[in-house]
């Protein structure tokens, strides 16, 4: 129970909350209950309880979207939300489990392979089935705490080994009392804050040009309405009217904006905005869907003063947007979910920014932005990140305001500014520093207008990626095995 309610208390250092320190908290209780344990099963029982704490209550969104908009059934809803939360407790458990099994010196388990095994974790959650990085304990600390001075170094698992680190250090100091061992380790952990703090004052890009003028357009509809035949015609009219109400050198819609495929949208409609744009000397993004043979793509494509490009998502969500061992469980899509056009091709990783309004804007969508390590392919070529993203799926759960935290990160992470168009929100335009400099009101039609920088550039964690902290991780355990070994 401590550390089912431990992982219960780890979600409010996230958004909407924002209490940051509570993650500390939190892991702090999880290593204390770890340290106690007195073989691997029990670590591992209290690795899973306190997963389960964290993704039953932190994701819980994922039974708004199976439910409401999959039209799945209330109890197999919840069934599958929990064993969601289950099996991304799992690696908790595996961290737990490890930690037993090292045989080695009270102090090297606790300063050394609780948190590498935390973070390890973490980074193998990113990883496994495509990937579910959420709720990492790195994105608590934006926008506001001094570790997010690490971030532009070893990107989202960096901070999140400093969290884990904070951590372990007052376990240890509470282990060994005030001891000079006990007064060393806190000088240590007050030098990794303050370090934190001062790295947040290095600039490690440069402003590129003139600031440009963007609008991102929110055209709030319903997602029980999106793919409606008799909302469309107000879609389309929805997203003109706010197009044409803006005089700004890009102008960006949401993911989809458009529930059409690309060779679908009325020509009449394209050259209205195509020529808009080129009255503001700019372009426009779009979002639709993409029809080339027998595949069907999820895309932003261009029009106005430049030549027509596009994107298409690389990065698709299993059973959202592609069937996992199709021959076995395409049935799930067919007969359990009704999701529109669940089944789409990836588009690649080898894609390049689009040349548009002056920029060359490194185009993601939906949650392609919680993946660091991919966020950075375009880059340093890129000098502005646009996130399209319809995150209406979750209601008006937290899900948005996570989401929106974790872009926030990408913008710590690489040096570049980050526009983000929603379709019922968080539409926001993000600093360098991963503060919000603009949003729009969730739940409500808006365009949200405003001058951005483009920025050129690279931080460490562009160039290295992931390379550094898993480093770091490396030398955390291979320490711990040699006195393991002694």
């Amino acid at each position: 129970m401590q550390t089912l309610l431990a992982g219960v208390l780890a979600v409010f250092s996230f958004a909407p909350f924002g209490m940051f320190p509570l993650s500390v908290v939190a892991l702090f209780v999880l290593f204390r209950v770890w340290y106690r344990c007195e073989n691997a099963a029990q670590a591992a029982r209290a690795g899973f309880t306190f997963g389960m704490g964290l993704f039953s209550f932190g994701v819980g969104w994922v039974y708004v979207a199976l439910h409401d908009y999959g039209y799945m059934h209330p109890l197999l809803a919840i069934s599958a939300t929990l064993l969601f939360a289950a099996v991304n407790a799992s690696l908790p458990a595996l961290a737990g489990y490890l930690l037993l099994r090292f045989r080695t010196t009270s102090n090297v388990r606790v300063l050394l392979l609780m948190p590498a095994l935390w973070v390890a974790s973490e980074w193998l959650r990113g990883l496994l089935f495509t990937g579910f990085p959420w709720l990492v304990f790195g994105y608590s600390q934006v926008p506001d705490s001094p570790l997010l001075g690490y971030a532009p170094l070893f990107g989202v698992y960096g901070v999140s080994l400093a969290v884990a680190v904070s951590a372990a250090v007052l376990l240890f100091v509470v282990q060994v009392r005030w001891s000079t061992a006990g007064k060393i380790a806190l000088g240590g952990l007050s030098a990794l804050w303050l370090v934190g703090g001062a790295l947040q004052h290095v600039a490690w890009t440069q402003p590129n040009g003139e600031p440009l003028k963007v609008s991102l357009l929110q055209g709030n509809i319903a997602q029980d309405e999106k793919f409606s035949q008799e909302r469309l015609v107000g879609s389309l009219e929805t997203y003109r009217r706010l197009a044409q109400s803006s005089d700004a050198r890009l102008i960006i819609m949401p993911e989809t904006a458009l529930p059409l495929l690309r060779h679908n949208v009325p020509d009449y409609y394209q050259e209205i905005l195509r020529d808009h744009m080129r009255q503001n000397g700019g372009d426009i993004l779009i979002g639709v869907f993409e029809k080339e043979g027998e595949r069907y793509f999820n895309s932003v494509y261009s029009l106005g003063s430049a030549e027509s490009q596009h994107y298409r998502k690389d990065h698709l969500v299993p059973f959202g947007e592609f069937i996992p061992m199709r021959g076995v469980l395409g049935w799930f899509i067919n007969e359990v979910l009704q999701i529109p056009m669940g089944d789409l091709t990836s588009g690649g990783d080898a894609q390049v920014p689009l040349d548009v309004a002056g920029q060359k804007v490194a185009v993601n969508i939906c949650y392609e932005d919680v993946f660091g390590e991919e966020i950075i392919r375009p880059l340093p070529q890129a000098t502005l990140l646009v996130n399209v993203t319809n995150d209406a799926w979750y209601g008006e759960s937290n899900a948005a305001v996570q989401h929106n935290q974790m872009s926030q990160m990408r913008a710590l992470e690489t040096g570049r500014m980050m526009l983000r168009a929603t379709n019922t929100g968080v539409t926001s335009i993000i600093d360098t520093d991963g503060q919000v400099l603009a949003q729009l009101p969730q739940h409500e039609e808006g365009v949200l207008t405003a001058e951005v920088q483009g920025y050129v550039g690279s931080t460490p964690y562009v160039r290295w990626g992931n390379i550094a902290v898993l480093i770091l991780l490396a030398l955390m355990l291979g320490v711990a095995a040699r006195y393991s070994r002694r």
